[in-house]
Protein backbone atom coordinates (compact mmCIF):
# COMPACT_ATOMS: atom_id res chain seq x y z
CA UNK A 1 0.00 0.00 0.00
CA UNK A 2 1.44 3.45 -0.99
CA UNK A 3 -0.02 5.32 1.84
CA UNK A 4 -1.37 5.01 5.17
CA UNK A 5 -3.57 8.07 4.43
CA UNK A 6 -7.04 7.73 2.84
CA UNK A 7 -8.92 10.36 1.51
CA UNK A 8 -12.49 11.97 0.57
CA UNK A 9 -12.99 15.23 -1.49
CA UNK A 10 -15.70 17.71 -1.95
CA UNK A 11 -16.00 20.33 -4.69
CA UNK A 12 -17.91 23.57 -3.73
CA UNK A 13 -18.19 27.03 -5.59
CA UNK A 14 -20.00 29.97 -3.26
CA UNK A 15 -20.74 33.37 -4.26
CA UNK A 16 -18.71 36.74 -2.51
CA UNK A 17 -20.36 36.79 0.58
CA UNK A 18 -21.46 33.29 1.42
CA UNK A 19 -20.60 32.03 4.90
CA UNK A 20 -19.89 28.71 5.76
CA UNK A 21 -21.11 28.54 9.70
CA UNK A 22 -19.10 27.27 12.46
CA UNK A 23 -18.57 23.82 12.20
CA UNK A 24 -15.65 21.07 12.72
CA UNK A 25 -14.81 17.41 11.18
CA UNK A 26 -13.31 14.31 12.53
CA UNK A 27 -10.76 13.95 9.70
CA UNK A 28 -7.69 16.42 8.90
CA UNK A 29 -8.22 18.84 6.08
CA UNK A 30 -6.87 20.51 3.45
CA UNK A 31 -8.86 23.60 2.44
CA UNK A 32 -8.09 24.96 -0.79
CA UNK A 33 -9.84 27.53 -3.33
CA UNK A 34 -8.78 27.16 -6.72
CA UNK A 35 -10.09 30.62 -7.32
CA UNK A 36 -10.96 33.72 -4.35
CA UNK A 37 -9.82 34.31 -0.99
CA UNK A 38 -10.81 32.79 2.35
CA UNK A 39 -11.27 34.56 5.80
CA UNK A 40 -11.17 31.38 8.22
CA UNK A 41 -12.29 31.93 12.05
CA UNK A 42 -11.42 29.48 14.79
CA UNK A 43 -10.68 29.92 18.46
CA UNK A 44 -7.05 30.36 17.91
CA UNK A 45 -7.25 33.42 15.55
CA UNK A 46 -7.85 34.73 12.19
CA UNK A 47 -6.30 33.31 8.81
CA UNK A 48 -6.58 34.53 5.08
CA UNK A 49 -5.94 32.45 2.87
CA UNK A 50 -5.53 34.03 -0.68
CA UNK A 51 -4.49 32.36 -3.99
CA UNK A 52 -1.85 29.74 -4.61
CA UNK A 53 -2.14 28.93 -0.75
CA UNK A 54 -4.25 25.89 1.13
CA UNK A 55 -5.43 25.68 4.78
CA UNK A 56 -4.16 22.73 7.08
CA UNK A 57 -7.21 21.92 9.43
CA UNK A 58 -6.38 19.67 12.38
CA UNK A 59 -9.43 17.00 13.12
CA UNK A 60 -12.18 18.47 15.33
CA UNK A 61 -11.25 22.05 15.77
CA UNK A 62 -14.49 24.55 15.24
CA UNK A 63 -14.18 27.04 12.58
CA UNK A 64 -16.06 28.93 10.03
CA UNK A 65 -15.04 30.35 6.50
CA UNK A 66 -16.06 33.50 5.08
CA UNK A 67 -15.71 33.61 1.51
CA UNK A 68 -14.59 37.02 0.76
CA UNK A 69 -14.93 36.77 -3.67
CA UNK A 70 -16.59 34.03 -5.24
CA UNK A 71 -14.99 31.41 -3.98
CA UNK A 72 -14.26 27.31 -6.22
CA UNK A 73 -13.92 25.76 -3.15
CA UNK A 74 -11.87 22.07 -3.21
CA UNK A 75 -11.54 20.38 -0.47
CA UNK A 76 -9.76 16.85 0.96
CA UNK A 77 -11.04 14.81 4.10
CA UNK A 78 -7.54 12.69 5.32
CA UNK A 79 -8.05 9.60 7.69
CA UNK A 80 -5.10 8.23 8.87
CA UNK A 81 -1.45 9.36 10.57
CA UNK A 82 1.39 10.59 8.87
CA UNK A 83 4.46 12.50 9.86
CA UNK A 84 3.75 15.29 6.97
CA UNK A 85 0.88 16.49 9.27
CA UNK A 86 0.63 18.92 12.40
CA UNK A 87 -1.57 19.19 14.84
CA UNK A 88 -2.59 22.97 14.33
CA UNK A 89 -3.80 25.06 12.06
CA UNK A 90 -1.80 26.40 9.13
CA UNK A 91 -1.92 28.26 6.16
CA UNK A 92 1.09 26.89 3.49
CA UNK A 93 2.06 27.49 -0.32
CA UNK A 94 0.37 25.22 -2.80
CA UNK A 95 2.73 23.86 -5.99
CA UNK A 96 1.49 23.52 -9.19
CA UNK A 97 1.95 19.68 -8.59
CA UNK A 98 0.09 19.75 -4.77
CA UNK A 99 -2.47 21.88 -7.01
CA UNK A 100 -3.21 19.81 -9.78
CA UNK A 101 -3.30 16.61 -7.08
CA UNK A 102 -6.10 18.46 -5.32
CA UNK A 103 -8.10 18.93 -8.49
CA UNK A 104 -7.97 15.53 -9.53
CA UNK A 105 -8.59 13.97 -6.26
CA UNK A 106 -11.91 15.86 -6.39
CA UNK A 107 -12.80 14.53 -9.79
CA UNK A 108 -13.85 10.33 -9.72
CA UNK A 109 -10.70 8.42 -9.60
CA UNK A 110 -10.21 4.83 -9.54
CA UNK A 111 -9.30 3.59 -6.06
CA UNK A 112 -5.72 2.99 -7.19
CA UNK A 113 -5.14 6.30 -9.30
CA UNK A 114 -6.47 7.85 -5.75
CA UNK A 115 -3.84 5.76 -3.66
CA UNK A 116 -1.19 6.85 -5.62
CA UNK A 117 -2.30 10.89 -5.89
CA UNK A 118 -2.55 10.62 -2.50
CA UNK A 119 0.85 9.49 -1.99
CA UNK A 120 2.29 12.39 -4.14
CA UNK A 121 -0.13 14.49 -2.09
CA UNK A 122 1.67 13.75 1.12
CA UNK A 123 4.88 14.46 -0.24
CA UNK A 124 4.50 17.87 -1.24
CA UNK A 125 2.23 18.63 1.60
CA UNK A 126 5.64 17.52 3.15
CA UNK A 127 7.77 19.87 1.36
CA UNK A 128 5.32 22.98 1.49
CA UNK A 129 6.51 26.37 3.09
CA UNK A 130 3.72 27.68 5.69
CA UNK A 131 2.84 31.18 5.56
CA UNK A 132 2.77 33.81 8.51
CA UNK A 133 -1.04 34.67 7.32
CA UNK A 134 -1.91 34.30 10.70
CA UNK A 135 -3.58 36.80 13.41
CA UNK A 136 -3.75 35.58 16.64
CA UNK A 137 -6.46 36.07 19.18
CA UNK A 138 -5.28 37.97 22.42
CA UNK A 139 -6.59 36.26 25.55
CA UNK A 140 -6.15 39.52 27.25
CA UNK A 141 -9.65 41.27 26.61
CA UNK A 142 -8.01 44.74 25.97
CA UNK A 143 -5.29 43.48 23.36
CA UNK A 144 -7.76 41.64 21.67
CA UNK A 145 -10.26 44.57 21.61
CA UNK A 146 -7.29 46.40 20.02
CA UNK A 147 -6.70 43.59 17.03
CA UNK A 148 -10.73 43.48 16.24
CA UNK A 149 -10.26 47.04 16.02
CA UNK A 150 -7.09 47.05 13.82
CA UNK A 151 -9.44 44.59 11.35
CA UNK A 152 -12.30 46.39 11.21
CA UNK A 153 -10.59 49.87 10.43
CA UNK A 154 -7.01 48.85 9.73
CA UNK A 155 -6.24 52.43 8.63
CA UNK A 156 -5.91 53.46 12.40
CA UNK A 157 -3.36 55.55 12.65
CA UNK A 158 -3.84 55.94 16.54
CA UNK A 159 -0.18 55.42 18.55
CA UNK A 160 1.01 53.10 20.76
CA UNK A 161 0.52 56.20 23.59
CA UNK A 162 -3.00 56.20 22.22
CA UNK A 163 -3.85 53.02 22.18
CA UNK A 164 -2.08 52.50 25.79
CA UNK A 165 -4.55 55.10 26.79
CA UNK A 166 -7.59 53.61 25.48
CA UNK A 167 -6.88 50.52 27.18
CA UNK A 168 -5.55 51.70 30.75
CA UNK A 169 -2.31 49.95 30.12
CA UNK A 170 1.29 52.35 30.46
CA UNK A 171 2.93 51.95 27.17
CA UNK A 172 5.57 49.52 28.31
CA UNK A 173 2.92 47.35 29.77
CA UNK A 174 1.21 47.12 26.71
CA UNK A 175 4.24 46.38 24.67
CA UNK A 176 4.58 43.46 27.01
CA UNK A 177 1.32 42.45 26.69
CA UNK A 178 1.20 42.26 23.05
CA UNK A 179 4.57 40.51 22.76
CA UNK A 180 3.25 37.97 25.32
CA UNK A 181 -0.17 37.28 23.39
CA UNK A 182 0.18 37.41 20.44
CA UNK A 183 4.66 36.80 19.92
CA UNK A 184 5.13 40.31 18.25
CA UNK A 185 5.73 43.42 18.66
CA UNK A 186 3.01 46.09 18.69
CA UNK A 187 4.25 46.97 15.42
CA UNK A 188 4.15 43.80 13.97
CA UNK A 189 0.64 42.90 15.49
CA UNK A 190 -0.93 46.15 13.54
CA UNK A 191 0.85 45.53 9.80
CA UNK A 192 -0.47 41.64 10.39
CA UNK A 193 -3.68 42.99 10.79
CA UNK A 194 -3.40 45.37 7.85
CA UNK A 195 -1.87 43.04 5.75
CA UNK A 196 -4.33 40.38 6.33
CA UNK A 197 -7.13 43.03 5.68
CA UNK A 198 -5.24 43.83 2.73
CA UNK A 199 -5.16 40.63 1.13
CA UNK A 200 -9.51 40.95 1.09
CA UNK A 201 -9.14 44.14 -0.86
CA UNK A 202 -7.05 43.20 -3.47
CA UNK A 203 -9.00 39.93 -4.13
CA UNK A 204 -12.02 42.40 -4.30
CA UNK A 205 -10.18 43.90 -7.48
CA UNK A 206 -8.72 46.83 -5.62
CA UNK A 207 -5.71 49.03 -6.96
CA UNK A 208 -2.54 48.44 -5.16
CA UNK A 209 -2.24 52.26 -4.55
CA UNK A 210 -5.84 52.51 -3.24
CA UNK A 211 -5.37 49.29 -0.79
CA UNK A 212 -2.43 51.13 0.48
CA UNK A 213 -4.08 53.99 1.95
CA UNK A 214 -7.03 52.18 2.71
CA UNK A 215 -5.46 50.21 4.83
CA UNK A 216 -3.09 53.16 6.82
CA UNK A 217 -0.24 52.90 4.64
CA UNK A 218 1.71 56.58 3.61
CA UNK A 219 2.43 55.21 -0.15
CA UNK A 220 2.31 52.49 -2.27
CA UNK A 221 5.75 51.29 -2.27
CA UNK A 222 5.74 51.36 1.70
CA UNK A 223 2.91 48.78 1.44
CA UNK A 224 4.61 46.97 -1.29
CA UNK A 225 7.66 46.95 0.97
CA UNK A 226 6.12 45.38 4.29
CA UNK A 227 3.16 43.07 2.17
CA UNK A 228 6.47 41.09 0.58
CA UNK A 229 7.54 41.11 4.33
CA UNK A 230 4.92 39.21 5.05
CA UNK A 231 3.66 37.28 2.17
CA UNK A 232 7.09 36.85 0.29
CA UNK A 233 5.76 37.89 -2.95
CA UNK A 234 4.49 41.32 -4.21
CA UNK A 235 0.88 42.07 -4.44
CA UNK A 236 0.98 41.62 -8.14
CA UNK A 237 2.70 38.46 -7.88
CA UNK A 238 -0.06 36.69 -6.12
CA UNK A 239 -2.96 39.06 -7.73
CA UNK A 240 -2.08 39.64 -11.35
Amino acid sequence: MLSKITVASLASDYPAGHLIAEHAHPTKQIIYAIEGVMRVEAEQGLWVVPPGRGLWMPERVLHQIHCVGAVKLRTLYLSGQDAAFTDSIQVFDVSDLMREVVIRLTEQVSSLVAEHLTAILIDELSRADSAALFLPTAKDARVSRMGAAWLANPADQATLQDWANILGYSPRTLIRRVKKETGMSFREYRRQARILAALELLSAGNSVTNTALDVGFESPSAFIQSFKAVMGKTPGHIFD
